[in-house]
């Protein structure tokens, strides 16, 4: 019996032996060795790519606000990428440190210099935070978002994750991207989407410490990289809506880290010709961090060295609850592109963009002259500086009917003013104060009335001319259309006539009206004096006013001068013209 079981044991142990190398090719496998952090971000062989990494760590990525990191392992690059995404109207190149926007150029505009237009403030942007990088309450935190190497994943559309593949190339939308970052303690995804003709881009942030989620805003920093002079940084302002309630906060309104809670429609910055701002999906939710940073530039004049200071705004918006879902428009401040953005939600006012656009309070005069010059420019006649010109020829067309009322009014004037005066003689002797003061207005009221006189006949012309010309001037700077729009010698419409012709056009015109038109009541002498300081006076205010305005009052003037000339021939004018002479040779007496 001990013979035959060591045999068994033997021939045991030789079954086990020659069955070694079938069972390690064919039998259970060892589970495999976890993947390093230098194995996904390198892509060593048999190693996860950074696409495939985040595929199989965010399967439920794509419904908008999912929490798509869950993260306890680390996922990081370990060198610095770029990744540029173009669409017909935009050129966007992102890094994957932060995650953030290095550049953002409006293929359809120009800078002052006939260059691309680049909307990132570089000198503010290296010194702040460029934009969309994330605001956190907690300073270190913040910091280290922003400047973290996220992994990155492109998809070819918004809605599908198939054929995902790493960032690090050009891609022309519509298309999706996908940043993450976690060190184990902090998660973060960034996700952001873009349309093929749009300004708007979709962004979706979610920052969880430890697995609480913390609220970190989107954020547009830094000013915008057109503004190159102190008066272009002055015109910076923080906007936001709800409903139809427009807030516009000037920059000495502003203090930098302060917080408005919302709800609101939109939020952002804008300056003269371009703005940057959210739309928040969860109005309710949102809040706006103002921010407001000091920064020096050259002065621009004789001396090189010389700076200005000067503060630059920056807007953060999103969500007080964790996860922001949000859309951002940054382009021009031109009222088609803005009124193509639709806006859910907004009640009491035109649910889009439209009023990131400040027509002041005659907007109500401003943007309908607008929209009527720019379909004369689209249908008539395709130059600004035209289309100015005609609308000027018509507004003072309509206008000739108030001009021969104002003739009549002052006519009636001369006839009544030596009756005039001899009550006002009568009642010299008394003073303001006295009660019989008082029977001089009324005897005064009386004879208008009999003799059919309005006293402010004279100045209706004028007081309907005045909001015109306010509106033009709020109009021409706030119009983007006319931003580097040329006519003849002006380079651009929207700026100061660089030699300053159509100033002096406005001094000579006015002069020469202030000496065609009757003045009715009025001394010689002073009529003398205000022929002079009435053009120098405005001729000085229209110096660096916009070329545009100054091309609307001259044409103005001009027109009315062609006018009076011929009303000054007509037998109601040489009434005015005789009794004018009348009591100038009285006064020399």
């Amino acid at each position: 019996m001990d013979r035959k079981l060591l045999i068994v044991f033997a021939l045991t142990f030789l079954v086990i032996l020659l069955f070694q190398p079938l069972l390690k090719k064919y039998g259970p496998q060892p589970p495999a060795k976890p993947e390093s952090t230098a194995d996904r971000s390198t892509g060593q062989p048999g190693a996860a790519t950074p696409t495939q990494s985040l595929q199989q760590r965010t399967p439920d990525f794509v419904p908008p606000g999912t929490k798509v990191i869950h993260e306890s392992a680390p996922l990081q690059a370990t060198t610095e990428s770029e990744t540029v995404i173009e669409n017909d109207v935009y050129r966007i190149v992102f890094t994957n440190r932060g995650a953030r926007v290095k550049s953002w150029v409006l293929k359809k505009y120009t800078d002052d210099k006939g260059g691309q237009l680049e909307l990132v403030n570089a000198a503010a942007a290296e010194k702040y935070a460029y934009p969309l990088t994330l605001w956190t309450y907690d300073e270190e935190l913040r910091n280290k978002l922003n400047s973290a190497l996220y992994l990155g994943s492109h998809f070819p559309t918004r809605t599908d994750t198939a054929g995902a593949s790493p960032l690090g190339a050009s891609y022309t939308a519509p298309t999706k991207i996908i940043f993450g970052y976690s060190d184990g303690d902090i998660s973060v995804n960034k996700t952001f989407t873009f349309d093929h003709d749009s300004y708007v881009v979709g962004v979706q942030t979610d920052v969880e410490v430890k697995g609480v989620p913390v609220s970190a805003f989107p954020m547009w920093p830094s000013g915008f990289g057109a503004d190159i002079t102190g008066a272009q940084y002055a015109l910076g302002q923080i906007i936001y809506q709800n409903d139809d309630k427009v807030e516009r906060l000037a920059i000495k309104k502003v203090s930098g880290g302060g917080t408005v809670p919302g709800p609101f429609n939109w939020a952002g910055i804008s300056d003269q010709y371009f703005a940057a701002v959210f739309m928040p999906r969860d109005p309710q939710n949102a809040a706006l961090v103002t921010l407001r940073n000091a920064l020096s530039i050259p002065h621009g004049g004789s001396d090189a060295n010389q700076m200005d200071k000067i503060d630059v705004l920056g807007a953060a918006v999103g969500s007080l609850k964790g996860a922001t879902d949000t859309r951002l428009y940054v382009g021009p401040k031109a009222l088609s592109d803005l009124e193509s953005v639709a806006v859910p939600g907004i009640t009491g006012a035109q649910p889009d963009l439209r009023s990131v656009v400040d027509f002041g309070w005659l907007g109500i005069i401003a943007r309908p002259l607008f929209l009527w010059l720019k379909w004369m420019y689209s249908h008539i006649v395709p130059n600004w500086g035209w289309a100015i010109l005609l609308q000027t020829l018509v507004i003072n067309l309509a206008l000739l009917p108030l001009r021969l009322t104002q003739m009549k009014s002052m006519l009636k004037m001369q006839r009544v003013a030596p009756q005039i005066k001899s009550i006002q003689e009568k009642y010299k002797k008394y003073t303001l104060r006295d009660p019989r003061k008082a029977e001089m207005n009324e005897e005064i009221s009386a004879l208008y009335k009999k003799e059919g006189v309005n006293p402010a006949g004279g100045c209706l012309p004028l007081v309907i001319q005045m909001p015109f010309l306010f509106a033009y001037y709020r109009m021409l700077n706030v119009a983007m259309d006319l931003r580097h729009a040329p006519w003849l010698w002006i380079h651009d419409l929207s700026s100061p006539d660089p030699w300053h012709i159509l100033p002096i056009a406005i001094i000579v015109t006015m002069f020469l009206m202030q000496r065609m038109t009757p003045q009715a009541g009025m001394d010689p002498a002073q009529q003398k004096m205000m022929n002079i300081m009435m053009p120098g006076m405005l001729g000085l205010m229209s110096w660096n006013l916009p070329a545009g305005l100054g091309l609307y009052w001259s044409a103005g003037q001009l027109i009315g001068i062609v006018q009076q000339s011929v009303m000054n021939r007509t037998s109601l004018g040489r009434e005015m013209r005789e009794m004018m002479e009348k009591r100038a040779r009285k006064k020399e007496k």
